[in-house]
């Protein structure tokens, strides 16, 4: 299979279903895409704008256009010549509503006799032969006296205001239906009150109790939910994926081993999130990763390392201000946060490792042994381990719980020495699938919106004690991913970020002020507070980076914000005083704040665009494979989902793209069309001379604002783009600082202008934007959809100054 020079997501849902998205096939080509990417397609719960809570893996969801939708959008795509790439998600189903899955239905009614009983990852015997549902807002027999539950005989079932769940057959011989305890007595189901999650027992997705986790590791229910994604490789309506959570499997390698036998090898990347300086398995049967590792490299290399004492000061004198424990070092931070999850959302999980020791550990109920078992996850250094490779990291976990916790030294040691002792076993499989969750619910999920310095690095695949990376350091990654995973995705924008490109290219900038923004921050906070400064600071820093957003979408963000952070508020028990203060926020900045934040943003926002550029052309033209998220081809100032879910207007996209192609050389304003511009033309080339792109050799910069270029040669490719943009400006720009250029002519497809190689003045190369795209003037077209685009701007290099402006 011959892997993508680009992908394009798309998220399908009732709103944008599969006509929809075969509609804008004839513009993606247009763009340049070399596949589409559909997110999940199968069934899924009903109302689902994501996807991820599938609950029929035998089709297609009829809400997102059915079978036939799905073949209607193949021909579509073929027609304009596109691959399809299609997201899985195989490791959990939706059970929100059991009788939309009838595979958890059969479940509750049959119990273990169940023929998909098999299927989902239940402890029985720690259920008492029942499985354990979560849904009550209180105690039962608080329920059971409210009569909030009553017996349907005619329907069959037990109805709990809008939950419906099934009678088990004959149980009603042994209760009468007046009865209500005795009938719930009777079932393969326990009824809980929600915040009775820990006695849980059956594994979820994170903490999510409306996704039940399933046993994909047994041949037949493997078989069984890829049934229908083998027919989409047998009938060509699907060329790769994309699959979902791996780390939540019980053998993820292997699990890719027999994907590639169903597949016959087609195209694969993983929703794996890499640690920093952490590498992806090697004897996985995958292209890579989908790309959270190159967006967190691009990002620091567009954020000046000289601002991080500032900024650590500034979080200091919030925190102290605040009554608030200073951050010793971000390590510390993450250790607390996770090991509260530990404690509380993933306290089943914990649980259930302990049951699986010996009674000498502390038994069942040993609290120290349930303490240990919680502290080494919590010291647990990356997402999960795949014994008996990554054992060093389990040895850091027990180390590092020997440091903080010497009195469960001895406990911590014994249990990594059982995990050890069998590698493949269910104590050290069940340790890895639990490492994962609460690594994302305790670091993207709550630390990320405490360590609020700087939101660009609280992103989802980077580490934000990572401050910044240096030209050198970026070029070394590129060059590492070029040799090792060429074929993996690269990132800028995804469905779960938590700022969009365009947000975070803004927040850079802040790097280069600290001294502006420590002043803005401080009149903001007068005006507006919620008495957290950490908080205040990350939600000003939404607010200036989303702006001009709306104030329903703020006000969003930030009601999630506080309960994830769950220092003052959480989504359990959220504090009415504390959210009206942080609703505040969002009044003031379009109140009493709107001019300072408007004029804030005046002053940023041109730097936050040369950032923008620069990041989307290093992702298009570096190595992997550029994966563009859907609608950021234009500014997209998104927040943490579902923000960035919103509806795409592509018709605006189609008109600014035939403006460009009729030879229009668009200014770097408001309308977003430079950032158009780049992308059509990095991916054109891309996907039109892939020759171009066959290797990478950084190319110097000399002069005294060297440390402001960056720049490479792909192969007779070259990308050259500008890096800490204010200061570039304060210093008066590039002077007499060239980039040394491989000999002879190049042209640069974004605008048209001619270059000589050697030593090249930057202030010339990037005179019309702060990047460029070369390539030889000789080379021929890279674009065989531009007739009238960078080939016809080739003859006339001085075009570009005499162009209509929008």
């Amino acid at each position: 299979m011959t892997p993508p020079a680009s992908t394009y997501r798309l998220q399908i849902r009732a709103d944008f279903d599969l006509d929809a998205a075969a509609d804008v096939t004839a513009y993606l080509r247009a763009l340049g895409v070399d596949w589409a990417y559909l997110s999940p397609i199968l069934e899924a719960a009903d109302g689902s704008d994501h996807g991820y809570d599938v609950v029929d893996t035998s089709q297609v969801d009829p809400a997102r256009g059915g079978a036939e939708g799905l073949a209607r959008f193949r021909d579509a795509a073929r027609a304009a010549g596109l691959g399809i790439l299609v997201d899985i998600v195989p490791n959990h189903m939706g059970v929100a509503d059991p009788s939309r899955n009838a595979w958890w239905w059969d479940v509750l009614t049959h119990g273990r006799s169940s023929r998909h009983a098999e299927a989902f990852d239940v402890d029985w015997a720690h259920g008492s032969g029942r499985l354990r549902l979560p849904i009550l807002g209180a105690e039962i027999d608080d329920v059971l006296a409210a009569g909030e539950l009553t017996v349907d005989v005619d329907a069959g079932v037990v109805r709990y205001y809008d939950s419906a769940l099934p009678l088990a057959p004959g149980s009603l011989d042994q209760a009468a239906p007046d009865d209500v305890p005795a009938v719930l007595e009777a079932q393969h189901w326990e009824l809980l009150h929600w915040r009775r999650d820990a006695d849980l027992n059956y594994r979820r997705f994170f903490t999510v109790t409306s996704l039940a986790g399933v046993r994909v590791e047994t041949e037949p229910v493997f078989a069984a939910t890829h049934a229908e994604v083998a027919r989409w490789f047998r009938e060509g309506l699907a060329d790769g994926l994309r699959i979902d959570h791996p780390d939540g499997l019980a053998d993820p390698g292997g699990y890719l081993t027999r994907l590639a036998e169903l597949t016959g090898g087609a195209h694969v990347v993983v929703e794996k999130i890499l640690e920093h300086g952490e590498q992806l398995p090697g004897w996985w049967a995958t292209a890579g990763t989908t790309g959270y590792d190159a967006m967190a490299e691009i990002d620091r290399v567009l954020v000046d390392p000289a601002g991080a004492p500032a900024l650590d000061a500034l979080d200091a004198r919030l925190r102290a201000e605040s009554g608030l424990t200073p951050v010793t070092s971000y390590a510390d931070l993450i250790h607390d946060t996770k090991r509260a999850i530990a404690d509380t959302a993933q306290r089943a999980e914990v649980r259930r490792l302990v049951r699986l020791l010996p009674a000498e550990l502390g038994g069942p109920d040993g609290s120290d042994t349930v303490d240990a078992v919680a502290e080494l996850l919590a010291n647990f250094p990356v997402y999960r381990a795949y014994l008996p490779a990554g054992a060093q990291h389990l040895a850091h976990a027990v180390a590092e719980t020997s440091r903080r916790r010497p009195d469960l030294a001895a406990r911590a040691v014994a249990v990594a020495d059982l995990i050890l002792a069998d590698p493949h076993g269910e104590l050290a499989t069940r340790f890895m699938q639990t490492t994962g969750p609460v690594m994302a619910k305790g670091v993207e999920d709550t630390a990320f919106y405490r360590y609020t310095r700087l939101g660009t690095l609280t992103e989802v695949g980077g580490d934000p004690s990572v401050f910044a990376l240096d030209v050198d350091g970026f070029h070394a990654a590129a060059g590492m991913r070029q040799s090792g995973w060429p074929h993996a995705s690269t990132a800028l924008s995804t469905h779960d970020t938590k700022r969009s490109e365009d947000v975070r290219a803004r927040l850079s900038v802040l790097a280069e002020l600290t001294e502006r923004w420590g002043a803005t921050l401080d009149r903001l906070r007068g005006i507006a507070s919620t008495g957290n400064g950490p908080l205040d600071a990350l939600l000003w820093q939404a607010i200036v980076g989303a702006w001009p957003a709306s104030p329903e979408r703020l006000h969003a963000y930030a009601e999630k914000a506080a309960r994830e952070s769950a220092e003052d508020t959480t989504w359990a028990d959220p504090d009415a005083a504390f959210e009206a203060r942080v609703h505040a926020v969002v009044d003031a900045a379009s109140g009493a704040a709107r001019g300072l934040v408007e004029a804030f943003v005046g002053e940023i926002a041109g730097f936050g665009r040369s950032n923008s550029l620069s990041a989307k052309l290093l992702q298009l033209a570096a190595p992997g494979v550029p994966d563009v998220y859907q609608g950021t081809e234009l500014w997209d100032l998104s927040l943490v989902d579902p923000d960035n879910r919103r509806p795409v207007d592509y018709g605006v996209r189609r008109a600014l793209l035939s403006r460009i192609d009729a030879g229009w050389t668009p200014d770097v304003d408001e309308t977003g069309a430079a950032k158009l511009l780049v992308t059509s033309r990095a991916l054109r080339l891309r996907r039109d001379r892939p020759d171009l792109f066959t290797r990478y050799t950084p190319l110097p910069a000399a002069g005294a604002a060297a440390d402001h270029a960056v720049g490479f040669d792909r192969g007779g490719a070259i990308a050259v783009a500008t890096r800490l943009p204010a200061g570039l400006a304060a210093r008066g720009g590039w002077g007499d600082t060239v980039m040394l250029l491989p000999p002879g002519v190049w042209r640069d497809e974004l605008t048209g202008r001619r270059h000589d190689g050697g030593e090249t003045p930057l202030s010339d190369l990037l005179a019309v934007y702060p990047v460029a795209l070369l390539r030889h003037a000789d080379a021929g077209s890279g674009s065989a959809d531009d007739p009238g685009g960078a080939d016809a701007a080739a003859s006339d290099p001085g075009r570009d100054e005499r162009q209509d402006r929008p």
